[in-house]
């Protein structure tokens, strides 16, 4: 498998499936662990030993507070083609995820998105991302500037505090019958609609959440209802992704999350990390095969609930009180 991670990544990625994920999950966690010198660490530190992980429930998860401590790959590769950092507030450190391929990135950002929206090209996509687009180190500036290239139409891009031409926009591509989707971050998308109200019948809204301070803190549903009476749209989608993750995941409403094929979803009990379920509500763990050069198995600060279906909300995020079971070593 080792030989697959790193010479037919794009292959072994189009091979995942559901019947398949938890066998693939458990080959990638062998690997990991003999190859990733920060979570092989961590396994041996919990007294994991990993012949007898059998099943994805048993596999331990690293917390992602460790993308800001540790340099987490595999192997020791000093060339990264890119490092994607979160944001942060004032004094924090950000999380850094060091990208491997940037080809395996494109192809798992479009294979996603096709996976639930189709072709790129059949979208004009207007991306609304002006605090991201201070920083050049943003995934989510990297993931929408692909979106729009791929687009390969000239009205594709992004925009910062232009609302009036955003408007104005916008209004066109609903009289020529012209589909687009609209992806911002949420603080924007509000004070757009707080200034401008256009009835849209041909455009995907989707909110990529982050408020940062900029407005008062808002619940989702209270968010959406607030962009549906602006804009006339029955649903406001979503995308679930971060730093330290490959793979996304899309609501097309109601705040429910489908996960891509290369994503699996459990929730751990708040008061004791270990116990891991396959569906309910808790702190979520999240196996991302995307990470295959990375670490694919990893303890959120997300709280959600899963459904049986596989789909999941995410309901807030943990306190430091909430996180207590997950800092268990310090390497």
């Amino acid at each position: 498998m080792g030989y697959i991670f790193h010479q037919q990544p794009v292959n072994y990625i189009n091979s995942i499936n559901t019947q398949n994920f938890d066998e693939n999950a458990l080959e990638v966690f062998k690997y990991q662990y003999a190859n990733n010198a920060i979570y092989g660490a961590y396994v041996d530190a919990l007294k994991v030993d990993p012949k007898t992980v059998i099943n994805v429930e048993q596999i331990p998860f690293i917390p992602i507070s460790f993308f800001k401590t540790h340099k987490v790959v595999c192997g020791s590769f000093r060339d990264a083609k890119r490092i994607f950092r979160s944001s942060t507030t004032t004094g924090d450190t950000p999380s850094e995820h060091y990208i491997q391929s940037l080809d395996l990135y494109d192809h798992i950002l479009m294979h996603g998105f096709e996976q639930f929206y189709g072709r790129p090209e059949d979208y004009v996509i207007m991306a609304l991302l002006p605090s991201y687009l201070e920083r050049n180190d943003a995934s989510l500036v990297y993931m929408a500037e692909k979106l729009i290239n791929a687009s390969k139409n000239a009205e594709s891009g992004f925009y910062l505090d232009e609302f009036q031409q955003i408007f104005e926009k916008l209004k066109h591509f609903e009289t020529i019958g012209q589909t687009v989707l609209l992806l911002g971050v949420t603080f924007a998308l509000l004070d757009f609609v707080d200034q401008y109200q256009v009835p849209l019948t041909n455009t995907i809204v989707m909110e990529t959440g982050g408020m940062k301070g900029r407005r008062k803190e808002m619940i989702r549903e209270d968010v959406h209802r607030h962009i549906q009476n602006a804009l006339g749209v029955s649903k406001v989608h979503s995308e679930y992704g971060m730093t330290e993750l490959l793979s996304q995941a899309y609501s097309k409403g109601d705040g429910i999350f489908q996960p891509m094929n290369t994503m699996k979803l459990f929730t751990r009990n708040i008061n004791d990390p270990f116990e891991i379920n396959s569906s309910g509500s808790g702190c979520l763990n999240i196996i991302d095969l995307a990470n295959i050069h990375s670490c694919s198995f990893i303890a959120t600060d997300d709280i959600g609930q899963i459904y049986q279906d596989g789909s999941f909300e995410v309901l807030g995020r943990a306190d430091s009180s909430a996180l207590r079971g997950c800092n268990l070593m310090v390497l």
